[in-house]
């Protein structure tokens, strides 16, 4: 495996509109057509994977474990945001990430990621095997 390419330092961002579907009204998360703090993690949480998925080999993949964000800002349907993520660390399997979602010049979150390495069929297999 290759998870010894992921340095501290590695970054991404991507860009990313805010839909209806993102809202915290359609979500559930209040009563606003705002982006919902649920999608902003979304946002932080899909770049994460993608930038950490381009130093695995494809049998391997990432899962978000833990999340501490402060939604700092509301953001209109139709805005559009950039999600940028920063290594901050990694031990073993164990990945912890800088994470921020901006609307142009402000910003709307920031907080940190942790997202351990997986083998995908093997991960699977424990998770089905735990359903029953």
């Amino acid at each position: 495996m290759t998870e010894d390419a992921i340095k501290a330092g590695l970054s991404q961002r991507a860009s990313f509109t805010v839909a209806a579907e993102h809202s915290a009204a359609h979500i559930g998360s209040g009563s606003v057509g705002v982006l919902s703090t649920p999608s902003m993690i979304a946002f932080m949480e899909i770049t994460a994977r993608r930038l950490l998925d381009e130093h695995l080999p494809d049998t391997h993949t990432t899962v978000g474990v833990e999340v501490n964000v402060r939604h700092l800002a509301a953001c209109p349907i139709g805005a559009e945001v950039e999600a940028r993520v920063v290594v901050l660390a990694q031990e073993d399997r164990k990945v912890r990430l800088g994470v921020e979602v901006w609307q142009g010049q402000r910003q709307l979150g920031a907080g940190e990621h942790l997202r351990v390495i997986v083998d995908k069929d093997q991960f699977l297999a424990k998770a089905l095997k735990a359903s029953g």
